[in-house]
C-alpha cells in the first residue's frame, strides 16, 4: 500500500484512509528538492519540463512520513509522500497539480514547532507557491527513463529546433 502511495492531495490528505492518520499524528516532513519535473501535453505527445526556483536555492515539498509492516517480510518499511495542490499561473500552463511547496518562512509550523490547527496546516499546503519565484524550461525526452541520471537532463531545450 505504502509504495502506491506516491501523491497525496492537499484537499483530501486529512480525510483520505491512506494519510488521514498520518496527517493527524502530525507526521509532516519537508522533503528538499533542486526542482521537478512535470510534462505538458502537446500536439506531438509529451513535452518535459524543469521546474525551479529563480534563485536556485532548493525547494521544500510538503509531505508525510509513515512506517508500514511489509506482510511478506514482516519488516518495517518506512516511506513519505508528496502533498500536491492546485498550481500556481506558471505550473498551470504546463500540468493541472503540483508540489505543495512552503516558503521558509512556514517550515517550523509544517513541521509541528510551534502549535497550528488543521485550518492553518491545510492553508499552508493548499496555497500555491508564487510562479513569480519559480521558471520552467523545456528539457530533453530523456527526463522520462529511470536509467537516465547525468547532468544534461536539466538542461534547457530549444523547442524550435
Amino acid at each position: 500500500m505504502g509504495a502506491r502511495c506516491i501523491n497525496a492531495m492537499a484537499e483530501t490528505v486529512a480525510t483520505k484512509p491512506a494519510f488521514r492518520d498520518a496527517f493527524a499524528r502530525g507526521q509532516r516532513c519537508i522533503v528538499p528538492i533542486d526542482g521537478f519535473y512535470e510534462w505538458k501535453k502537446t500536439a506531438g505527445g509529451k513535452q518535459p519540463y524543469a521546474i525551479v526556483s529563480n534563485d536556485g536555492l532548493p525547494l521544500a515539498m510538503a509531505g508525510l512520513w509513515e512506517r508500514w509492516k511489509d506482510r511478506a517480510s514482516g519488516g518495517v518499511v518506512q516511506t513519505f509522500t508528496i502533498i500536491t495542490t492546485a498550481p500556481n499561473e506558471l505550473c498551470g500552463d504546463i500540468h493541472d497539480r503540483m508540489p505543495a511547496i512552503l516558503p521558509r518562512e512556514k517550515w517550523a509550523a509544517w513541521l509541528g514547532e510551534r502549535e497550528i490547527d488543521t485550518d492553518e496546516q491545510r492553508w499552508m499546503v493548499l496555497r500555491p507557491y508564487p510562479a513569480s519565484l519559480m521558471r520552467a524550461f523545456p528539457v530533453d525526452v530523456r527526463v522520462g527513463s529511470v536509467r537516465n541520471k547525468d547532468e544534461r537532463l536539466l538542461i534547457e531545450i530549444n523547442l524550435a529546433a
